[in-house]
């Protein structure tokens, strides 16, 4: 009895790996929304929100988790954002260092904003945590709209990955 529940666990747990890894999110079409919000990280995901804000998708950006040392002049040079854009529509968040810490400081910023809908710009590999996190702190009546970047993430990224997205899809709720 105990080695067919092991064995039904570790099935349920390789299956669960494959779609974690073989399905991963894709982009969202250019909808409109009020805001959105990055979390600091790989690639490309700046460069998605900005791309967002400028093609008047979005009126707002926050860029979450951004390194205490970096200013609001190193950042439009080194994204290279206009200057009009950098005052009217980024903000950048200094207060995130995880992904529960991103979820937090977009959820605190909405809710000053009152905004209703959210674009969630993140990698393939991490949206499904981060729009868990960030479900978990949003009010039910904001709107999420997932946006991925795509991505070629190693196996070993996606191993933890998976781990992670496990773990807070579970245990997570817990400690919230």
């Amino acid at each position: 009895m105990i080695w067919r529940t092991g064995l039904l666990v570790v099935v349920a747990w390789l299956l669960g790996f494959i779609w974690f890894s073989g399905w991963l999110p894709g982009p969202a079409p250019m909808e409109r929304t009020d805001a959105v919000t990055v979390p600091t990280g790989f690639a490309g995901r700046i460069g998605r929100g900005l791309e967002v804000v400028q093609s008047d998708s979005a009126d707002r950006l926050l860029v979450t988790g951004v390194d205490p040392e970096v200013t609001p002049a190193e950042f439009a040079a080194e994204f290279e954002v206009p200057d009009d854009v950098m005052a009217c529509c980024v903000t950048l968040g200094f207060a995130a260092t995880d992904t529960r810490g991103n979820a937090e400081e977009t959820t605190e910023w909405a809710l000053e904003n009152n905004f209703k809908s959210l674009r969630l710009v993140t990698s393939d590999w991490h949206m499904r945590r981060a729009a868990v996190e960030l479900r978990r702190e949003l009010p039910s009546d904001v709107r999420l709209v997932e946006d991925a970047v795509r991505s070629e993430p190693s196996l070993w990224l996606l191993f933890v990955e998976y781990h992670k997205w496990l773990v807070s899809r579970t245990v997570g709720p817990l400690f919230t």
